[in-house]
């Protein structure tokens, strides 16, 4: 038992890491008083674990090895990973925006598709690791985004840009589901984004 817990011990220790979210360029000032946002995603440019695949090599990749093994379920599940872009990370993103921020400025709502808003933030999906999960130890997903506000009309005026590196991506307790993991992570994100919403730009 004691080996048990040694294990663990060591697996959460040199698997944790931290969040970075910092300021590239311009100020969260123009946030004072916005009651509404558009949010876009894009996944353009994003790339895939230690090596950097592009998305569509990563695919391929892992289709190929889970229908090694069982055919028919690596197209299974990249069905699965297609729809979780619109059905887990995006709302999970977005609903911790909106959980966090609207607690304190009553009203607000960040949402895609919100065409009268006159500011946008562009979620640009970088880099994504979706970790593992095997009972004894575990590894949490991490992604890594660029968040940028521009105002709706003229999308060459950047107001805000924000790194936000390694948002750790799990859950309390066994989570198998690398799409689920990775959700955790844009919640993640979309948690501390807020925060700073609204400490740094409508306090």
């Amino acid at each position: 038992m004691k080996k048990l817990f040694l294990v663990l011990g060591l697996t959460f220790a040199f698997g944790s890491f931290a969040q970075n979210m910092k300021v590239e360029s311009g100020s969260y000032d123009f946030l004072k008083g916005v009651k509404e946002l558009n949010v876009e995603f894009d996944y353009s440019n994003l790339k895939m674990m230690k090596d950097n695949l592009i998305e569509s090599e990563y695919i391929e990749n892992r289709k190929g090895d889970l229908n090694e093994k069982n055919t028919g379920e690596g197209d299974k599940w990249e069905k699965k990973w297609h729809s979780a872009k619109e059905n887990i990370w995006q709302p999970k993103f977005l609903d911790l925006v909106n959980g966090v921020v609207s607690k304190k400025n009553k009203g607000f709502k960040a949402e895609e598709g919100l065409s009268s808003a006159k500011y946008t933030l562009i979620v640009e999906v970088k880099w994504m690791y979706p970790g593992w999960d095997v009972y004894v130890s575990k590894q949490p997903a991490k992604v890594t985004t660029t968040l940028r506000f521009v105002e709706t009309a003229n999308r060459d005026n950047v107001l805000l840009e924000v790194s936000s590196e390694n948002a750790p991506g799990d859950g309390f307790g066994p989570n198998f589901s690398n799409e689920v993991r990775i959700g955790e992570g844009f919640a993640k994100t979309g948690k501390t984004l807020g925060k700073y919403m609204w400490k740094k730009g409508m306090k």
